[in-house]
């Protein structure tokens, strides 16, 4: 009877090992093999285990020939070839039950710390400047905060905003019937015309790419605040400046950015990407929003309890 191995080529809790292994699997964990060390053995394995380092394309694809299932540690899902899994029966679980908490707590987070002026505030003080004036701050209640994408991240932030007296309209292209007692289902329309506070919750795809552009960003009827923490190339740098610029946005929390690696910033980027640092009512976090203790070993539960179910006879 036929081994069945699974392959860890990204950085994961190590309770994945045990986990696996309790179902049957023998597990290797390589958290710093290349590419093409991944190229050359992944036809011995019937599971890999992925984040986000490598993309899960054609050519590597093409090489596993007895993969059986990818699981990716996280929600998104676009450096992976779907069009490939599908044609090949090649199951795909994905963890965002794992980390949705933790994405609701630091949107909410950081709504909070701009709305308070918490960053500057910080940073002021410990240089001996007591302005109290200059950073009044903003409440919640009352608000209008609109959800773009009402998955798993989308729910998890409005669950946490629950206690806030807010009201929640949330938009989703691909789902309905999912509005509750605190969580309004909307239109696009109806988003554009009543938000205070737009958060982003939709995945990466071509649809989605630069979907937040000035053309559409110009239909609010109100200046906003954002919360990007989604994918970065959602909405470009310039775009960000020019909203900014012109009061749509009045403030932004961004997890995530259109370029995440720094050194390969273009010079259009990195002078676009010092214009934003500059500004005091923008945050932004090295895209942690899903990224604690806790959720670190509950992406590996999920994981394995769906990698589990599929496969139980």
């Amino acid at each position: 009877m036929p081994i069945d191995k699974v392959l860890i080529i990204d950085e994961m809790h190590l309770s994945i090992i045990p986990l696996l292994e309790k179902e049957g699997y023998v597990v290797d964990y390589h958290p710093e093999i290349k590419r093409s060390e991944i190229l050359d053995k992944i036809d011995q394995y019937t599971g890999i285990i992925i984040r986000s380092k490598t993309p899960i394309d054609r050519e590597l694809l093409l090489k596993a020939k007895q993969l059986k299932f990818i699981g990716r540690a996280g929600a998104g899902l676009d450096k992976i070839d779907l069009d490939y899994l599908v044609q090949h029966d090649i199951k795909l679980f994905h963890a965002a039950e794992g980390n949705m908490d933790a994405v609701g707590e630091h949107a909410v987070g950081g709504l909070l710390a701009l709305f308070n002026h918490i960053n500057k505030a910080d940073a002021e003080v410990k240089k001996g400047v007591w302005k109290r004036e200059e950073n009044r701050g903003e409440e919640l209640i009352g608000k209008t905060v609109g959800i773009f994408g009402y998955g798993n991240m989308g729910s998890s932030f409005a669950k946490k905003l629950a206690g806030f007296d807010v009201n929640i309209l949330a938009y989703d292209k691909y789902k309905s019937g999912f509005g509750n007692f605190h969580v309004r289902e909307a239109s696009l329309g109806q988003v554009l015309e009543e938000a205070d506070i737009l958060s982003m919750h939709v995945p990466l795809t071509l649809e989605t790419r630069n979907f937040l552009n000035l053309d559409l960003l110009e239909r609010f009827k109100k200046p906003i605040y954002f919360i990007n923490t989604a994918r970065g190339e959602i909405i470009s740098f310039d775009t960000l400046n020019e909203a900014l610029d012109r009061g749509i946005f009045k403030g932004a929390v961004l997890d995530v950015l259109e370029n995440e690696k720094f050194a390969t910033f273009t010079a259009d980027q990195k002078i676009a990407f010092e214009k934003l640092a500059v500004r005091d009512n923008v945050i932004f976090s090295p895209h942690i929003a899903g990224w604690t203790f806790q959720s670190y070993e509950k992406i590996n539960e999920v994981l394995v309890e769906k990698i589990r179910k599929a496969f139980e006879e």
